[in-house]
């Protein structure tokens, strides 16, 4: 008897399919507000990517929340699908007293897949640099008109 290949992986990648952004954001947490749109969700990722080319982000809660007591600028970019929400509520407050700007999107693996990880990430603050500063500034115009919530 001869060894079966395994073919296995590369059919479950094929066959997992691609969510769309009406579906993700059906699954949204309850204090998921400001939810980032489509297009604003699409320019994050592409600025998270460039960060963490130049090591410019910082991932993970217990991080994020370090360097924001610290007094570090930037974009805080939060996972609306994270369960259950008493990870991270606490740092959209944290945020709006310090004054920095604050979004949710949809999907925590996303959000990881941008920053080059394999595991999902809930939260991620994205900090400025030269080199994507026309997008990070892009993107930091489009979060600040977001409304707050009350």
């Amino acid at each position: 008897m001869g060894r079966v290949k395994h073919q296995e992986s590369e059919e479950t990648e094929a066959t997992t399919p691609e969510r769309s952004y009406h579906e993700l954001v059906a699954n949204v947490n309850a204090i998921a507000r400001p939810l980032a749109s489509r297009k604003l969700t699409r320019k994050l990722y592409k600025c998270i990517k460039k960060a963490s080319k130049f090591k410019q982000i910082r991932r993970g809660v217990k991080e994020v929340q370090k360097f924001i007591n610290k007094g570090e600028k930037g974009i805080t970019v939060l996972a609306g699908d994270t369960l259950p929400i008493d990870v991270y509520c606490h740092i959209p407050i944290m945020c709006e007293d310090r004054s920095l700007p604050y979004v949710y999107i949809p999907s925590k693996t996303d959000l990881g897949a941008a920053a080059g990880s394999k595991r999902p990430t809930c939260v991620i603050m994205i900090k400025a640099h030269e080199e994507y500063q026309e997008a990070y500034n892009e993107c930091l115009e489009e979060v600040e008109a977001l409304p707050l919530p009350l």
